[in-house]
């Protein structure tokens, strides 16, 4: 089965909650490959074309004032079927409707600062990756694992 990448964003509260370890262990866990991960302080411009679908919506600032508000962790997942994946690990945007055991399930609190941020399909996915990450920080390799895929 072909791999995919995924791209996911551990949010500032993530990492001042001290929730690091445990969401990059929930997805090696189910066997999504790191390709590439790096902390970071996002700057404007990042900001603004990662939240670029919501520029016109009335949350618009406070999302990005939240974003800048400290470090993030971005990431690169590979797999078959990762987005997927990824999104079914991490749960519903909502924490309240998030399924028990998700990410978002049991430890995000509210919808707009709800722990991590993962994109939805394939091309976005490619966008936000292209926002973060350069080519030459992304790395190829094999994962004993794959070949149980």
């Amino acid at each position: 089965m072909k791999s995919e990448r995924e791209f996911l964003m551990v949010k500032p509260n993530s990492i001042r909650r001290g929730f690091v370890g445990e969401i990059i262990s929930r997805l090696e866990n189910r066997g999504l490959k790191i390709i590439s991960l790096k902390m970071l302080k996002v700057s404007d411009e990042q900001a603004e074309k990662l939240y670029e679908i919501h520029k016109d919506k009335i949350f618009y600032e406070s999302l990005k004032k939240f974003i800048l508000s400290g470090p993030v962790i971005v990431i690169i997942l590979e797999a078959p079927r990762a987005i997927e994946m990824v999104r079914h690990i991490i749960g519903n945007t909502d924490p309240l409707k998030a399924s028990p055991g998700s990410i978002r399930g049991e430890f995000g609190l509210t919808v707009q600062k709800n722990i991590v941020h993962a994109s939805d399909n394939l091309e976005n996915a490619k966008k936000e990756i292209n926002i973060f990450f350069k080519d030459s920080e992304i790395l190829n390799y094999e994962l004993d694992a794959q070949y149980d895929l």
